[in-house]
């Protein structure tokens, strides 16, 4: 019988634990492996949720209830009526207050139009002027939403013109006194609203009542305004309008 000895024995033993030990090794350091990936994700993760918060921050927009308007808030909140409704009754005295004789207008037209411009007139950058005038004269037949005006005193080839509607066109009376400008409107539309309102008015208030078709002949006494484009044709917008008993 033959006898193993100590040493091969011994060797025996632990061949197996020798061999197990590798593979538990590799068994833990799978796991080291495949747990890293996992952590990187989460943490991506968390940086995406984070940059993702950040970035709704900054494009929240918070106001308070005080603050300016918008462009598109302006926009929807401009009520032409209500513009006109406000503020026709301010241009009124205004248009009075300024009002020369048309009869001493048109002849200073005609002699310097600039220099009656500058000292009678108001526009808005390089616009035709616009002036606010009185005139007295014998209505004609009218013609549309205009009644021709016979005013004494006037060049033979002056004819002067009355808006009567229903259209009331322009935007003299807007123009006239020089206290309604482009840059209190947010942009063209609005200013151009703005014109089309105060017409409105004079339909409403200053020619309500009035018929045109049975004014031939009657003496018209108005103040009102007009643009001047040329000295031939003169067509004014009443804000003040009467038929002379």
């Amino acid at each position: 019988m033959t006898s193993s000895s100590p040493t091969e024995s011994q060797a025996a033993t632990q061949a197996p634990a020798t061999e197990a030990a590798p593979a538990a090794t590799r068994a833990a350091r799978g796991r080291v492996v495949n747990t890293r990936p996992r952590g990187r994700v989460r943490a991506i993760q968390a940086a995406v949720v984070v940059i993702v918060l950040a970035a709704m921050g900054l494009s929240t927009e918070w106001r308070d209830a005080d603050a300016p308007q918008t462009t598109s808030e302006a926009e929807r909140t401009f009520d032409p009526a209500a513009y006109g409704q406000e503020t026709f009754p301010k241009v009124v005295p205004l248009v009075e207050k300024e009002a020369q004789p048309i009869t001493e207008l048109v002849p200073a037209l005609v002699a310097d139009a600039d220099a009656a411009g500058a000292k009678f007139g108001h526009r808005e950058g390089t616009s035709p002027y616009s002036f606010a005038a009185t005139a007295e004269g014998t209505a004609g037949a009218p013609n549309g939403s205009l009644l021709p005006l016979t005013v004494e005193g006037l060049p033979k080839d002056t004819q002067i013109w009355v808006q009567v509607g229903p259209a009331i066109t322009g935007t003299s009376l807007r123009d006239a006194t020089g206290t309604i400008t482009f840059g209190q409107f947010l942009n063209q539309v609005q200013y151009a609203d703005a014109g089309t309102a105060l017409n409105n008015e004079v339909r409403s208030q200053v020619l309500k009542g009035v018929t045109p078709a049975t004014l031939k002949g009657k003496k018209v006494t108005l103040t009102g305004t007009f643009t001047f484009l040329t000295p031939q044709v003169v067509t004014l917008t009443p804000v003040k309008f009467e038929v002379v008993p």
